[in-house]
């Protein structure tokens, strides 16, 4: 499913951050990041038909697999992806997550990436593409049909950790929620200092996703913390508040 946020204000230049209110890649209003060659970084989750990922799982590992494309050594400085990386963060921010299984999946693990495995979950994340380059291996992936469940409930959230707050008022399939927690690390990781990044991927990339009731999240939206507001490119209105991102060095 694919995404675009439209909140924030943070992008990058020559590898370091930058932060400019008036040309974010989370804004709704046409601005020049929109006159930038668009690209998109894509993510594969495999899905089996016979063990389907749980679906928090599967957000957790997609949102852990961004943060490990953007802390990795190929996507910083003179690495390999890291032109792909900026000329993606130069214009607007977008993602889509398309599943595979069996030979599909096997075609996915061939091609330049990085397989990021949770507890049921597995999730291929790829330096970004341009939104009509895509490889053919990925292109005839689907991307609907990532509908998953959690068959037990949750345990609360470790609150000494990250967590991804999802918003209680949106209803979003598995694969646009995947995009979504993405989008919500990623806001995350812009918004912490070079130590306190390098604690976070040190420490593995520690993080929960999980869905308030109302009056947290209420709370949550008033704290000042990072907010994802979707573009309404798919499933969901323009500008809705889908995702807090709410790191402890962010409170």
């Amino acid at each position: 499913m694919s995404s675009d946020p439209t909140a924030g204000n943070t992008g990058t230049q020559n590898g370091q951050d930058t932060r400019d209110p008036q040309d974010s890649p989370f804004r709704v209003e046409q601005v020049s990041r929109d006159e930038a060659p668009q690209f998109v970084l894509p993510l594969v989750a495999r899905i089996e038909k016979a063990e389907p990922p749980h679906r928090t799982d599967a957000l957790e590992t997609a949102a852990r697999a961004v943060l490990v494309m953007l802390g990795d050594e190929r996507s910083l400085g003179d690495g390999e992806w890291a032109q792909a990386m900026r000329d993606w963060q130069d214009a607007r921010i977008r993602k889509v997550v398309r599943r595979a299984r069996g030979a599909e999946w096997r075609r996915a693990e061939a091609l330049p990436g990085i397989t990021v495995t949770g507890k049921s979950a597995q999730v291929r994340v790829f330096p970004p593409v341009p939104l009509d380059g895509w490889p053919k291996d990925l292109a005839r992936l689907q991307v609907s049909g990532t509908d998953l469940d959690d068959p037990e409930p949750l345990p609360p959230a470790d609150a000494t950790a990250p967590v991804l707050w999802m918003s209680p008022d949106v209803d979003m399939s598995a694969g646009k929620a995947m995009a979504q927690a993405g989008h919500g690390a990623q806001l995350a990781w812009w918004e912490l200092s070079d130590e306190e990044r390098a604690a976070w991927r040190d420490a593995g990339f520690p993080l929960s996703v999980r869905t308030p009731d109302a009056a947290l999240w209420r709370e949550l939206v008033a704290s000042g913390l990072p907010v994802v507001r979707d573009a309404g490119f798919t499933e969901i209105a323009p500008g809705s508040c889908t995702v807090i991102a709410d790191h402890p060095a962010l409170r």
